[in-house]
């Protein structure tokens, strides 16, 4: 476990120049995330949850006849109850949890929620795309054009012999490649993207193809 000191200033009155050592876990250590996880847990635990069998960030809890169920992401939290307001009430305070964004879910993980035309919950990372495709513009300066299908197989950009990037177009590159990565796990059967071509086709076409 990291422990982490700083050397205490004028503003400590009379312990200036000690050595401190802070009690609370700071943010951006090696072992940030991992407290925090042990931290989740052992609150989930005392509220009655399990953990999935299949995915330990899935946590379970037996209300006879149906389960609660909390899906968390680091410290973002997808609570399925009959009474979220219940369990939101209990993390803020009785363990002091400072949760922001609470209510229905509409943006989670890059993704969009809504329901269709028959009431069916869906997700789709459109907001994520626009984003990306705005930045694409910034940089551009233009839009893409749109794309009726996604990267086809049998392209090698390993046989690429055109000239060498410059600075700029380095980071237009990384971000071309980078952004697709973001979009979270889609019911869309794309393969990552290897070459600034593939990654913007596949931008063009999940624009285009989301509802």
């Amino acid at each position: 476990m990291e422990k982490v000191h700083i050397i205490a200033g004028p503003e400590f009155s009379d312990r200036e120049g000690h050595v401190l050592i802070t009690l609370k876990a700071p943010h951006g250590l090696h072992s940030s995330g991992l407290r925090w996880s042990e931290c989740l847990a052992d609150v989930l635990r005392e509220m009655g949850f399990f953990t999935s069998h299949c995915e330990k960030d899935i946590w379970m809890c037996d209300k006879g006849d149906h389960y609660e169920c909390i899906a968390a992401h680091v410290d973002d939290l997808m609570i399925a109850s009959k009474d979220p307001d219940l369990i939101i009430k209990i993390l803020m305070e009785k363990h002091q949890f400072k949760l922001k964004g609470t209510g229905l879910t509409k943006f989670h993980l890059c993704c969009d929620f809504f329901r269709d035309e028959e009431g069916v919950l869906c997700y789709a990372p459109k907001k994520h795309i626009e984003k990306i495709l705005e930045n694409y513009c910034r940089i551009c300066g233009t839009w893409p054009k749109p794309a009726t299908s996604p990267p086809t197989a049998g392209d090698h950009p390993e046989l690429d012999t055109s000239e060498l990037l410059n600075e700029h177009n380095q980071k237009v590159h990384q971000f071309l490649i980078g952004a697709p990565l973001t979009m979270g796990n889609s019911d869309r059967s794309f393969r990552y993207p290897n070459s600034s071509d593939d990654s913007l086709t596949l931008l063009r076409y999940a624009k285009t193809s989301t509802p």
